[in-house]
């Protein structure tokens, strides 16, 4: 069970750091977002999750 849920851990902290390195942010705010995911996983992705760089979406 416990290497399921590392295994998930790994994949969402992968799929975070991508959605990063191609977001707008500066490269000192990419790096600094990239630092906390690798040091914190879990706690990291949370947080970016929540107050993360975002993309600018598209108006229909």
């Amino acid at each position: 069970m416990e290497v399921i849920l590392g295994l998930v851990v790994l994949a969402l902290d992968i799929w975070a750091i991508m959605n990063i390195v191609s977001s707008p942010a500066t490269t000192g705010a990419k790096i600094l977002w990239a630092l906390l995911i690798v040091i914190m996983p879990i706690l990291g992705f949370i947080i970016w999750l929540v107050a993360g760089p975002r993309r600018a979406v598209a108006a229909l």
